[in-house]
């Protein structure tokens, strides 16, 4: 992970608290959520939503009404429950009202995918109670603490300690 200045008052969860913080949500939001199978927010969506992580997954994007056959809702406040993740795929400096917006609803975590930084975001979300994890990926975090992580970034079912 590169080097990120000190943020006051929070330390990047170690990775005994990031599997807690997976293993105690149950729902996830994705915002940024993209319709093109390419992009990552999708690839991870996918993965989220099925029973390798049997999350309830909500997908956040005001320009999109469907994406995976679900329907995209346009902001957080329009969920229909509260998440108990925010997990967010946008530029890092969007990252601060998200963070604003994840404290409103009352999310329990804020969550920042692979390269997403904000000194900022993490302050709002941290004073308020918040887990906050920075520059992960919800979708290999989950795979790694399952035992399914291998090199493609699937679930093979196989576990091995192959030397």
């Amino acid at each position: 992970m590169p080097e990120h200045e000190p943020i006051p008052g929070w330390e990047p969860p170690s990775a005994g608290e990031r599997k807690r913080i997976l293993d105690e949500t149950r729902s996830i939001a994705i915002v940024g959520a993209s319709s093109n199978p390419a992009r990552a927010s999708n690839f991870v969506a996918t993965y989220l939503r099925s029973s390798s992580a049997d999350y309830v997954v909500y997908l956040v994007n005001p320009r999109e009404t469907e994406i995976l056959g679900q329907p995209v809702y346009p902001s957080l406040q329009d969920l229909p429950e509260v998440p108990d993740m925010v997990d967010v795929f946008r530029r890092s400096e969007d990252l601060p009202p998200i963070a604003h917006d994840a404290v409103e609803i009352g999310a329990k975590s804020f969550w920042a995918q692979l390269g997403l930084w904000s000194n900022e975001a993490a302050q709002i979300a941290s004073s308020a109670g918040l887990d906050v994890v920075m520059d992960r990926c919800t979708k290999i975090e989950h795979a790694r603490f399952a035992g399914g992580l291998h090199l493609a970034g699937f679930d093979t079912g196989v576990i091995s300690s192959r030397r």
